[in-house]
């Protein structure tokens, strides 16, 4: 009976031993003992492909360094650049100054246009030349042969009977070098001379040829008649003539007086 039971036993046995992997009795090797043979060392990884290029990106600032106790109590340096030192230059030298003549200066004038109070009127222009210059503390201020320009201020011709003749003039101008400068002068006046003992001469010659023509034909009564007739014939040949008229050559000396300051510019 026992005999029957074993058999389908050991063939269960079997079976199932046949389905199981086989048990390995071997211990597994040390570590370090042996090296893995390089048949089952594990294949090394393939190089991944090279990423696209990124595009750069812009450096980060820098952080500032921080600044220990120490150096935060330590002044703090200028890193801004110095100012350039822009130096003054020295003003300019004047290349010019001014000098006064004072008034009262007396100016030695040769005549250039000749002049009668027969003939002038008034505002006719005349001309003079400066004899000598003006000097100021050494400084020439019109130089010699300057011209004078002005013109006449009055005229008054002889009277018949009384009343000399009268001429003036004034100088306004002065010209030299190419410029002209206002100038201001006193007037000049001038008067003919007197004709009282000429004209007494006219009248005595009148009555004594009266007296003499009077006396040939009447006597000593006609003589006085004949002298009354002559002084009346002199006296009416005074009124018929004119005294002398004031006449000024071309070429006459004059003085003029300056008659307020004149302020002239001297080149350096």
């Amino acid at each position: 009976m026992n005999r029957f039971w074993t058999i389908p036993l050991c063939a269960a046995l079997l079976a199932a031993a046949a389905c199981s992997p086989p048990a390995t009795t071997e211990a597994p090797p040390p570590a370090g003992d042996a090296a893995v043979p390089p048949a089952q060392a594990e294949p090394e990884a393939a190089p991944a492909p090279p990423a696209a290029a990124a595009p750069a990106r812009p450096a980060a600032p820098r952080p500032a360094p921080r600044t220990s106790a120490a150096t935060a109590d330590a002044p703090l340096s200028n890193a801004a650049p110095k100012p350039s030192i822009v130096r003054e230059t020295a003003p300019a030298r004047p290349t010019s100054h001014e000098v006064t003549v004072a008034s009262g200066t007396e100016l030695p004038l040769e005549l250039l246009t000749a002049l009668s109070s027969e003939t002038a009127a008034v505002e006719d222009e005349i001309r003079a030349r400066l004899k000598q210059a003006v000097t100021v503390n050494g400084e020439t201020v019109i130089p010699n042969g300057a011209t004078l320009v002005g013109s006449v201020t009055e005229v008054e011709r002889s009277g018949r009977v009384q009343g000399r003749a009268r001429l003036a003039m004034r100088f306004t101008d002065v010209t030299f070098s190419g410029e002209r400068h206002r100038l201001n002068t006193q007037p000049l006046s001038f008067e003919a001379e007197g004709t009282k003992k000429q004209d007494a001469t006219k009248v005595g010659a009148g009555a004594g040829i009266g007296a003499v023509i009077g006396g040939i034909l009447g006597g000593g009564k006609g003589a006085a008649t004949g002298a009354a007739i002559g002084g009346a014939a002199g006296g009416g040949a005074v009124l018929a003539t004119r005294g002398k008229e004031v006449e000024l050559a071309s070429g006459a000396t004059l003085t003029a007086v300056t008659a307020s300051p004149l302020t002239m510019t001297i080149e350096d």
